[in-house]
């Protein structure tokens, strides 16, 4: 049950009364956008944000500067799932930095605790057969998977300190469902971790990615074998197609009006130290947020939502159509890519834009000056 153990005798409650009250959220939601304006482009561009949000600080967490401090923008949430780290832990880092930027007003809804069908067990054994899956989030924050709990362990003491903010009580795929119908085919939905919550969503809702804007994910890395040899093997692993494949292929076979991939090109820009002392030439909240849990890492999930942010900062891509591999095999997860002539669209395999190359410098410029916004003096006590 992809929801955590605290909440699973409302989630039975729920199901049984699931299909009247989908039918009634859809409804809602459809007569609340009739009385809304007309899109124009002087409006912001709606956004909700999945990813699981590891924290505290790193690409997880930053992420979601280029969201909150773009006035182009309007995040309607952020939604969670497991994958770098455990859904309550990472939830609770992301509603602690809300509250250290000032961002109370923004809702979190927590989402999946599990992959739909991978398990512990699995990897184990697919690591015995296959080789070892150099990152496993949170089931190798251990260093042995042998010691990895069954089920999710509870909230340990943050560093950062806990948060007063609470979770929604909606669960993630409700929240995105309701979201997307009550601004039917205005809202991006940028992924930046395991596609667990927005498959759990196009099941419950069939309509869902139909009714949505676009998708923007950050992975779907293609060709990264001599990588892994000749340089980070963490950084050639696709992990959060590799955490929940199933969930991918779900998500990547739905009738989404467009998908971006923002797969290779996401690994070459870094949060160096150089680069972090120019953020923090200017002393904020914010900026002490990221010095004191700074992480030498490719800036990920910030450039993934920045995109969001900004679609022209795209300087290059090719379209393909893009799969996950969901065989028992060694690629189990890996990005599967056709072109036109050959791709076997019977079997609803999609269109996807491959990013090749970002302006970097617009990318880091806007980062920057994003990162030194101010934010609520009362906000870091």
């Amino acid at each position: 049950m992809p929801f955590s153990p605290s909440r699973r005798r409302t989630h039975t409650a729920s199901h049984r009364l699931l299909p009247t009250a989908l039918r009634a959220l859809v409804l809602g939601a459809g007569l609340l956008a009739a009385t809304q304006p007309t899109a124009h482009a002087a409006e912001p561009r709606l956004v909700i944000e999945d990813n699981d949000f590891l924290g505290p600080g790193g690409s997880d967490q930053q992420s979601i500067i280029p969201l909150l401090f773009n006035p182009a923008v309007k995040v309607l949430g952020f939604t969670v799932a497991t994958g770098d780290g455990w859904e309550n832990q990472e939830s609770a880092h992301l509603r602690r930095f809300l509250e250290i930027i000032g961002r109370t007003d923004v809702p979190v809804a927590d989402g999946a605790v599990y992959p739909l069908i991978n398990s512990v067990p699995r990897m184990r054994m697919r690591e015995k057969q296959f080789g070892t899956i150099p990152w496993k989030g949170a089931w190798g924050a251990l260093g042995s998977m042998d010691k990895v709990p069954s089920e999710q362990p509870p909230l340990p003491a943050m560093k950062d300190g806990a948060p007063s903010l609470k979770p929604t009580a909606e669960s993630a795929a409700l929240f995105l469902i309701r979201q997307v119908h009550a601004h039917p085919h205005q809202v991006t939905i940028v992924e930046a971790g395991p596609m667990t919550n927005l498959a759990l969503a196009i099941r419950i809702d069939p309509t869902f990615a139909a009714t949505a804007k676009e998708l923007i994910f950050m992975g779907g890395l293609l060709d990264t074998s001599m990588r892994a040899l000749t340089g980070n093997v963490d950084f050639a692993s696709d992990f959060n197609m590799i955490f929940d494949p199933e969930a991918a292929h779900i998500t990547l076979t739905a009738p989404w009006p467009s998908i971006t991939v923002v797969g290779n090109v996401s690994n070459d820009l870094m949060m160096t130290r150089d680069y972090l002392k120019r953020i923090q030439q200017k002393r904020t909240p914010m900026t002490d947020y990221i010095g004191t849990y700074y992480d030498p890492l490719p800036m990920w999930d910030e450039m993934a939502t920045a995109i969001a942010a900004d679609p022209t900062l795209i300087s290059t891509s090719l379209d393909a159509y893009m799969d996950i591999d969901i065989a028992n095999g060694p690629h189990y997860g890996h990005v599967v890519v056709w072109p036109d002539a050959t791709a076997p669209k019977e079997t609803g395999i999609r269109k996807v834009r491959i990013v090749q190359s970002i302006n970097a410098q617009r990318f880091l410029d806007t980062f920057l000056r994003e990162a030194q916004s101010d934010v609520h003096p009362a906000a870091h006590p």
